[in-house]
């Protein structure tokens, strides 16, 4: 099981490096053009999602859903024409690995009538 685990590690590590590389370029080569940077912080996001899919780390994305306690935190109430717990802002995204929640979505909720 140990060296499954490390196995696990070292190739999630080693996904994660090309957008280490990504970065450490912007930095070295980084000029006063917002377009630029803009397209370079772009193609790294991408990277560094594909990296964390390959991981089995995804997005919790829950707009317009059903409030789920097992994967969402709800930091605020708010009235609204919707159902009532259904999920209408993220204020920061949750992730899960491997179907288990690694941090739960921080979520506005619409207030039950």
């Amino acid at each position: 099981m140990q060296k499954a685990r490390k196995f696990a590690i070292e190739s999630f590590a080693e996904n994660l490096l090309p957008v280490l590389d990504s970065l450490e370029a912007a930095l070295a080569h980084s000029s006063g053009d917002f377009e630029k940077v803009r397209e370079g912080l772009e193609i790294t996001l991408r990277q560094l999602i594909s990296a964390l899919e390959k991981g089995r780390i995804v997005e919790v994305n829950p707009v317009g859903k059903k409030f789920d306690p097992h994967i969402h935190q709800a930091v605020s109430v708010v009235p609204a024409d919707q159902k009532a717990n259904t999920v209408v802002k993220v204020l920061q995204k949750g992730y899960v690995i491997a179907g288990r929640v690694l941090r739960p979505a921080l979520v506005t909720v619409t207030a039950p009538t």
